[in-house]
C-alpha cells in the first residue's frame, strides 16, 4: 500500500522541478522612450549615431576574432535581479574571457570597460534549481529542445548583439532572497541573488549611487573618469553617514526594498555591488546603464535612464510609495521632481545630498554634466544635507511620523 506522505512528497518534488515560463515583455536595456529613439533625431544626429553604432559593431567583431585566437570563450556576468511573488526581472551579460577568467572578479573600471561582449551566446537559466522553460527577448521568444544530457534540463536563451539578456520570468516565489544560476558551455555555473519583494511592502527606496552613497565627484569630468576607471575599487570612499542613514530607514521600514539607480555602466556592476556590501548598505538590485551604442536607441542620457527605470519600478509595484534619494551634482533634483509630478501620491519624500565646494566644479562643465542644481519647487517634502548625518536630523523624524 502506498504511503500518502511519500506520494505528497513526490508531487511536491515534481512541482519544484517544473520549468518556469517566461512571458512577453519589453526589455529594459533597449526600451528608451520615443524621444531617445534614433529615428526621431535630426538627420545629422542619426547619421553620426549610425556611424558610431557600426563602428562599435566592427570593434565587437574584430575583438571577438582576436580573443578567439587567444583561446578565450564566452562566460556569463550575472547581475542582481528583482521581482514580486509572481514574476522576476533578470539580467546578465555574456562576455569573452580566458579559461581561468571568473565572473564577479573585483577589478579596476578600465578593465571592466574593455570587456569584450560575446553576442548570440546560448545561456541556460535556473531559479532555485528550477529551469526557465521559455525566455522572452524583446519582441521574439527563443525556444530550443530540452537537452537530455543535463540533470536539470532547460531551454536556453540567446544573448543580443551586445551580449545582454534582459528578461522576465513568471513564477510563484516566496518573498526573500533567491538564487539565479546561469550556465554556458565549457563554464561552471555562476549565480546572482534575486530579491523577491513581498506584495505587502508599501514603501521602497530608490537611491542614486555616484556622490550619493559613494564619492565619485561626478560633476568634475576628469575626476569622475579617474575614480570610475583607475581608482582601486577597494579604496572607494563612502559619503559620510549615508550608510547609517540607510540602515535607519531600513529599521523604520523593515520590508522596504532598496533599488540603486545609477548612470554608471553595467561594466562596473561588480565593484559597486562589492562597495554596497562592504560599506554596510542594505543590499538590493542595481539598475545601471548600457553604454554600448544600440541600433534603436544609441546611448540613453543619464536623465532619461533614471526616468525610465523609475517609471519601470512604478509600474512593477503599483501599490508602493517611494523615497527618492540623490545628490545635487548632476540632475537628480529636477529628475526626482519630474517623477513626483508624473506620479502624484507615489513619492513620500525626496532626500538630496548637497555636494561640498570641494566636490563641485568651479566652472560649468560640458558633455551634459552641470554644476550643482537648486532644489526645485515640488509638493513633495525635500530634505537636504551635505552628509547622511545632516539628512537624518530632518528626514528621519518625518519618516517615523509617516511610517
Amino acid at each position: 500500500m502506498s504511503d500518502p506522505k511519500h506520494m505528497r512528497g513526490e508531487r511536491h518534488e515534481r512541482h519544484e522541478q517544473r520549468p518556469i515560463r517566461a512571458r512577453r515583455t519589453t526589455t529594459i536595456v533597449d526600451a528608451a522612450s520615443w524621444r531617445e529613439r534614433i529615428e526621431n533625431q535630426p538627420i545629422m544626429v542619426r547619421a553620426g549615431r549610425r556611424l558610431i553604432t557600426r563602428g562599435f559593431g566592427l570593434w565587437t567583431m574584430l575583438s571577438s576574432l582576436f580573443t578567439t585566437q587567444l583561446g578565450w570563450y564566452p562566460r556569463v556576468e550575472p547581475y542582481v535581479g528583482y521581482g514580486t511573488e509572481d514574476y522576476s526581472r533578470l539580467i546578465c551579460r555574456t562576455v569573452r574571457a580566458p579559461e581561468k577568467g571568473e565572473a564577479g572578479t573585483l577589478m579596476r573600471g578600465i578593465r571592466g570597460m574593455l570587456t569584450v561582449p560575446a553576442p548570440h551566446t546560448q545561456v541556460r537559466i535556473r531559479v532555485d534549481e528550477r529551469p526557465l522553460e521559455t525566455v522572452q527577448l524583446g519582441a521574439s521568444e527563443v525556444y530550443d529542445r530540452v537537452d537530455p544530457a543535463r540533470s536539470q534540463p532547460s531551454r536556453f536563451a540567446v544573448s543580443d548583439d551586445a551580449g545582454y539578456l534582459d528578461l522576465v520570468a513568471d513564477h510563484h516565489l516566496a518573498p526573500g532572497k533567491h538564487q539565479v544560476a546561469y550556465s554556458v558551455e565549457r563554464r561552471h555555473d555562476v549565480t546572482a541573488p534575486l530579491f523577491t519583494i513581498p506584495s505587502t511592502a508599501q514603501v521602497g527606496i530608490i537611491s542614486d549611487v555616484d556622490d550619493t552613497i559613494m564619492v565619485t565627484q561626478a560633476p568634475t569630468l576628469w575626476k569622475a573618469a579617474y575614480n570610475l576607471l583607475f581608482l582601486n575599487p577597494r579604496k572607494r570612499a563612502v559619503v559620510p553617514g549615508m550608510n547609517v542613514l540607510f540602515a535607519k530607514i531600513a529599521d523604520i521600514f523593515p520590508d522596504a526594498p532598496f533599488f540603486y539607480l545609477s548612470t554608471s555602466p553595467w561594466n562596473v556592476e561588480t565593484s559597486i555591488r562589492h562597495f554596497i556590501r562592504y560599506q554596510g548598505y542594505p543590499e538590493g538590485p542595481l539598475l545601471l546603464r548600457d553604454l554600448d551604442p544600440r541600433p534603436k536607441t544609441f546611448i540613453p542620457s543619464g536623465v532619461q535612464h533614471k526616468l525610465e527605470f523609475a517609471e519601470q519600478l512604478m509600474a512593477d509595484f503599483p501599490h508602493m510609495r517611494f523615497i527618492l534619494i540623490g545628490d545635487d551634482g548632476q540632475k537628480d533634483p529636477t529628475t526626482y521632481a519630474t517623477i513626483a509630478k508624473r506620479y502624484p501620491g507615489r513619492v513620500i519624500c525626496i532626500g538630496i545630498r548637497q555636494l561640498t565646494p570641494k566636490e563641485s566644479p568651479m566652472v560649468p562643465q560640458f558633455a551634459g554634466v552641470t554644476a550643482t542644481q537648486p532644489i526645485p519647487v515640488t509638493d513633495v517634502p525635500v530634505f537636504t544635507g551635505t552628509t547622511g548625518s545632516n539628512l537624518m536630523k530632518t528626514m528621519l523624524p518625518y519618516l517615523r511620523h509617516n511610517a
